[in-house]
């Protein structure tokens, strides 16, 4: 069997800027909810998705931002769309799959743990990642563990993340960590470019073993030399970025194998639908429990 593991976040943010808008019954917007069911129900279609877990960052905020103060916040994102996560929760609840919403962790750590806890089982033959975030590709292996961009309809395995960014998995958070990532707020090492990160952490794998002669980088000598003082004066930081970009694995689930089953919609599910003013959905739905 194959386990479906879905960005939440991902997932409301996409509808978000892809569906269009509508009001419920009491006036709140909620387009990117009724978009996000849909995508749920496209992909409960496929047979086979069997087994399912959606994550949600319930609130944007996490641990991360006790650690570094520029790390991304709920700050400057739209209340439409931040207004919705509760509901969106909801309704995937109410399609009968199991959800974890995120407060003090993120919603990529549950992810994280969830792929640590369930790759180990025997019968389970492959563990898919439903999202497009960079963190999350740190968590591949092999084939075993994929990540799948549902809407380009690619797959990366271990070979797709080292065509892609030019390091191993592995070593995901280094380069995260030395290039920046501005979608969560930290900035990199200044001249720590894509290619010159993938060039020297192919070799170096991590950051502690990055030599500091500049002549065995593989670089230019001046261009390694400047890298290797950036960094150098910026070593702490780069740490505090990679500790940011490393995913736990220690998020407690208290969902088994069997929970992640799905075994059809709620009843429920039908209200939610009116109160959304689409009463169609659960026309669409094939299985009800």
């Amino acid at each position: 069997m194959k386990i479906h593991l879905v960005d939440g976040t991902y997932e409301l943010f996409r509808a978000h800027f892809g569906a269009p808008p509508k009001k419920s019954l009491s006036g709140q917007e909620v387009g990117a909810t009724l978009g996000l069911i849909r995508s749920m129900m496209l992909l409960l279609n496929d047979p086979e998705v069997t087994h399912v877990a959606v994550a949600f960052d319930h609130v944007i905020e996490s641990f991360r931002n006790k650690m570094y103060a520029g790390y991304k916040s709920s700050a400057g994102v739209d209340p439409v769309i931040l207004n919705q996560f509760p509901l969106a929760e909801a309704a995937v609840k109410a399609l009968g799959l199991v959800t974890w919403p995120m407060v003090k962790f993120e919603a990529d750590d549950a992810i994280a743990a969830a792929v640590a806890k369930f790759k180990k089982i025997k019968s389970v033959e492959q563990v898919v990642i439903c999202s497009v975030d960079k963190d999350l590709t740190q968590m591949v292996e092999r084939d075993k563990v994929v990540c799948w961009d549902r809407r380009r309809e690619i797959v990366l395995d271990e070979k797709g993340v080292i065509e892609k960014f030019g390091v191993s998995p592995e070593s995901i958070p280094d380069f995260l960590a030395l290039v920046g990532d501005s979608a969560d707020g930290y900035p990199g090492i200044q001249g720590w470019g894509e290619k010159s990160t993938s060039t020297v952490l192919a070799k170096y794998k991590h950051i502690e073993e990055i030599p500091s002669d500049p002549n065995k980088l593989g670089l230019g000598l001046g261009r390694a030399t400047t890298l290797l003082e950036n960094l150098k004066n910026n070593y702490k930081d780069a740490l505090l970025f990679r500790e940011l970009s490393t995913l736990r694995e220690d998020v407690p689930l208290k969902e088994g194998l069997k929970d992640l089953e799905w075994k059809g919609a709620l009843p429920r599910l039908k209200k939610l639908c009116q109160e959304l003013r689409d009463e169609r959905i659960p026309e669409r739905v094939t299985k009800w429990r």
